[in-house]
């Protein structure tokens, strides 16, 4: 799989539902050559004109499936609060 066909997947939390939105980068260790985490971009407000929402990163161990059209995650509220 290459990691365009990632970015074009939604991301779905699966304790809530809740869609988080799009890949937009990942954290990679360079030794190893493995995906640490995922990062989703935050979602401009008002067409981006008044702010940016911070970036979620989400560590590779929280992906639950990676489907066809979907990746589902488990995100709990103390994730939450290491990536803000």
């Amino acid at each position: 799989m290459y990691i365009s066909e990632f970015q074009t997947k939604d991301v779905v939390n699966v304790s809530d539902g809740k869609k988080l939105g799009n890949i937009g980068d990942f954290d990679i260790n360079v030794t190893t050559g493995k995906i640490q985490a995922i990062i989703i971009n935050g979602q401009g407000k008002m067409l981006g004109f008044f702010g940016k929402d911070e970036e979620l990163v989400i560590p590779w161990r929280n992906i639950v499936k990676i489907g066809e059209d979907v990746i589902l995650i488990r995100m709990n509220r103390q994730i939450e609060s290491e990536s803000e």
